[in-house]
């Protein structure tokens, strides 16, 4: 029986893959970055308005206290300006929601993490800062931030105190209108959220109002309150209580709260999440100047099939379009879509042919060693068939390049899957990977199913269990 998490894990990557995943980010994730949390934001503020910050529940009237006794934002607009304009180190959490193809990011941060942290794995965010930012659109946008309650680069604008909640539907009703449009349309995960903020609660309300029992279900990552984070034992077991009643309360708005023991489970869920996304993603290794000892029908059969079962299966195949294997790559992605009735590859197919135009040979090492690492950053597991070429004086030779996709997909953890049957370089890789299968393929009791992979010839069968490995890694 899966436990609460698992099941979590296994129904958000299912939205992840689906593309129908987005995530929605509180304080607590950007405060092991080093940033402060809103008590600690609000801790000078308080002490000039007599209060302790220590003591109070309701920060955001704390805020407003400051600026009706100090007649205006300007203290507090400077020290948002001082805690948030500093850059954080970008965490691991930060770097594995980026590694996914998660496109909506909603926050109520002022921090620039998740954008930062979408730059560093090359993509292109459009941040939704301000309402006019709205109607605009960055072309070519792999995903979209939506700062909900402000930015530090616009301290005057964000949402702090009583008057900014109690107005924002005047000054910023478009982003609760885009929001309750996400909601409705995407699986949300919230982490590092408490569900104190009452614009938060006011839109989720909306959405029940609206959609009553037909509500789309969504995910909090909460951790569950521990005995020794209280100085007595009735303060834990009314803290105990009080977490059931709000993680039972959620349900209302169609969120479940997956409650675990510690903050370094989020991280171990979403890298969890994210290695069963990737596994969703195939990188295919290869390249034949000659198939030999298999035919050449048989061979450009055994490509062709195997693609197209890939691919029917659910996966997307990473290809480099390598000489002899590529094109039959393709064409057995376009048969499954034929037999579809589609012609979209989004999603199915990602072609990353190599520059070869490059006449320094050491420049040209360089960027097709950069160009290998972009490919395999998109995979989670790697297949490798055949593997040879032609030297300049055409003697048929191991291909290097293979051997160095295998190196670069064991660096970066990605499972690798040599078909050595096809014989070569993928032979050679297959004899590596069997003195200690559980390491490279990340997972336990596969030796058995690898080892046909070593000594099947039947082209069907081959193309069989090579599909019936992936499906395993899959689980």
């Amino acid at each position: 029986m899966p436990t609460e998490l698992e099941r979590f894990i296994d129904r958000y990557s299912a939205a992840v893959l689906d593309g129908n995943a987005a995530l929605f980010a509180g304080a607590g994730l950007s405060i092991p970055a080093g940033l402060v949390d809103w008590r600690e934001l609000l801790r000078d503020v308080a002490r000039d308005v007599g209060l302790d910050v220590r003591q109070e529940e309701d920060l955001i009237a704390v805020a407003q206290y400051h600026v009706n006794t100090r007649r205006g934002k300007h203290q507090i607009n400077q020290k948002l300006i001082d805690e948030f304009n500093q850059r954080g180190a970008i965490t691991n959490n930060h770097r594995l929601l980026a590694s996914m193809p998660i496109r909506v990011f909603w926050t109520t941060n002022y921090d620039a993490l998740i954008e930062q942290s979408l730059y560093e794995a090359g993509k292109k965010a459009d941040v939704k800062r301000t309402v006019e930012n709205l109607a605009l659109n960055v072309r070519g946008a792999d995903a979209i931030v939506y700062k909900m309650h402000g930015d530090v680069s616009l301290p005057h604008e964000a949402v702090v105190t009583k008057d900014d909640y109690e107005t924002y539907n005047l000054k910023r009703n478009l982003f609760s209108m885009a929001l309750q449009g996400d909601l409705v349309a995407h699986t949300f995960l919230f982490i590092g959220f408490s569900f104190s903020d009452p614009n938060l609660s006011y839109i989720l309300g909306r959405i029940r109002q609206l959609l009553g029992e037909n509500q789309r279900q969504h995910y909090s990552l909460l951790r569950r309150v521990q005995r020794n984070d209280f100085p007595t034992a009735q303060q834990y077991q009314y803290a105990k209580a009080k977490q059931e009643l709000q993680v039972q309360d959620l349900t209302r708005y169609g969120i479940q709260g997956v409650l675990v023991d510690s903050y370094q489970q989020y991280t171990e869920a979403l890298a969890a999440i994210r290695r069963k996304v990737r596994l969703r993603r195939v990188f295919i290794s290869g390249s034949a100047s000659t198939y030999s000892p298999w035919g050449d029908d048989d061979a450009k059969w055994f490509i062709k099939e195997l693609s197209k079962r890939i691919v029917s299966s659910g996966s997307t195949i990473v290809s480099g379009f390598g000489l002899g294997v590529g094109e039959h790559v393709l064409n057995g992605v376009l048969h499954q879509l034929d037999e579809e009735h589609t012609r979209t590859l989004e999603g199915r197919l990602v072609l990353r042919p190599f520059p070869i135009a490059i006449e320094d040979p050491a420049v040209r090492k360089q960027r097709w060693r950069a160009y290998r690492t972009s490919m395999l950053s998109e995979a989670g597991v790697a297949l490798f068939l055949f593997g040879n070429k032609q030297d300049s004086a055409g003697n048929c030779v191991a291909a290097d390049g293979m051997v160095e996709e295998f190196e670069l997909a064991v660096e970066n953890g990605i499972a690798v899957v040599p078909v050595g049957s096809t014989g070569h370089t993928a032979k050679e890789l297959y004899g590596r990977v069997m003195t200690d299968v559980e390491r490279y393929l990340g997972a336990s009791g596969m030796k058995g199913r690898l080892r046909t992979l070593g000594t099947l010839t039947n082209k069907h069968e081959l193309v069989n269990r090579v599909v019936e490995l992936l499906d395993v890694l899959r689980t």
